[in-house]
C-alpha cells in the first residue's frame, strides 16, 4: 500500500474518532481539522471519502458533518447487537406479565417520541401513541415527558420552544405547566400523570439513560386510573425503574435505532 494511501486511511480513521466524540448534531470543518490535528484541506478530502462510503453525512445540507447511518449499522453488527427493541423485549414481557398492564417502549425522533414496541395487557386502554410506529410530540404522555425531562438542557430548551404550540393544540400543558412537570420528573426520576386528556386512563414513564445520563428512550405503562392509586404506584415505579436500568446497562451506543427509530420500523422519518 502506497504511503499516501496509508496516510489518507489514518486521517479518515482519526476523523471518525473525532466525529464519534463530538456533538451529535454535527461539527464544523474547522473544528474537525483542529481536533484531528490536520489541515482543513486534508480534513475536507478525508471527509469526502467517508461521505462517499456512507460513514459521514452533512447535516441538512449545512456545513456541519456527523457520523451517518451506515457507520452505526456497521458498528452495531460488529457488537453483535440486536438493537434496542430486541434488548428491551424481555423487560416489556416481564412487566406486562407482572403488572397485567400494557407496556410501551418509546424512543426520541426529533421533536417527537415514537412507539418502538408495546406489549398488550388484559385491560382495554387508549393511548397517545397508538400502535407501534405511532408518534406523539415530546411532552405529551408519560414516556414522552420522561424522555424530554432528561435531555441535555440545550436540547430540552429547543424542544420546549418548538413543541409548546403543538402541546396546546393537543390540549396539553402550557409552557409553565410543562416546565413544572419537567422539574418534578427530574426530581423524582419518573413521570406519573393524570391530566384527563384521556378520561379514566393513567400511566407511569421512566427514562432509559445512557452513560452520560441522557434519555435515549423510556419505558411506560398505560392502564386504568384506579390501578395506579394508593400503595400500588410506588411499587409499579420501582418495577419499571429496575427494568429501565437493566436495559440501560445493555445499550449499544452505536445502535442506529437511537438515531433513526423510524427506519428501524421500516418507516421514513417525517
Amino acid at each position: 500500500m502506497a504511503e499516501d494511501t496509508v496516510s489518507g486511511t489514518r486521517r479518515a480513521l482519526a476523523l471518525l474518532k473525532v466525529l464519534g466524540a463530538g456533538d451529535s448534531h454535527g461539527m464544523r470543518l474547522t473544528d474537525i481539522a483542529s481536533a484531528g490535528g490536520i489541515t482543513q484541506p486534508s480534513a475536507h478530502r478525508a471527509l469526502k471519502v467517508l461521505m462517499t462510503e456512507g460513514f459521514v453525512e452533512q447535516v441538512d445540507a449545512s456545513r456541519k458533518y456527523r457520523l451517518a447511518l451506515d457507520f452505526f449499522v456497521l458498528a452495531a453488527r460488529a457488537a453483535q447487537s440486536g438493537g434496542l427493541r430486541s434488548t428491551a423485549k424481555p423487560a416489556l414481557l416481564r412487566l406486562s406479565s407482572t403488572l397485567s398492564d400494557s407496556i410501551f417502549l418509546l424512543v426520541r425522533n426529533g421533536f417527537d417520541a415514537v412507539c418502538l414496541d408495546r406489549v398488550e395487557g388484559p385491560f382495554p386502554i387508549r393511548t397517545f401513541t397508538g400502535d407501534i410506529g405511532g408518534k406523539v410530540p415530546l411532552g405529551i404522555g408519560q414516556g414522552s415527558l420522561a424522555i424530554l425531562s432528561f435531555l441535555p438542557e440545550e436540547e430540552r430548551e429547543a424542544v420546549i420552544r418548538f413543541n409548546v404550540p403543538r402541546l396546546l393544540d393537543r390540549g396539553g400543558f402550557d409552557e409553565i405547566g410543562l416546565r413544572m412537570q419537567i422539574r418534578n420528573v427530574r426530581k423524582t426520576g419518573f413521570c406519573s400523570l393524570n391530566t384527563g386528556l384521556i378520561p379514566g386512563m393513567a400511566g407511569v414513564g421512566v427514562p432509559i439513560l445512557d452513560s452520560e445520563g441522557r434519555a435515549v428512550a423510556a419505558l411506560s405503562i398505560g392502564t386504568l386510573l384506579e390501578r395506579l392509586e394508593g400503595d400500588r404506584l410506588p411499587l409499579v415505579v420501582d418495577l419499571i425503574r429496575n427494568e429501565a436500568e437493566g436495559i440501560a446497562r445493555q445499550l449499544n451506543p452505536f445502535d442506529p435505532t437511537l438515531r433513526y427509530p423510524t427506519r428501524s420500523l421500516g418507516m421514513e422519518a417525517t
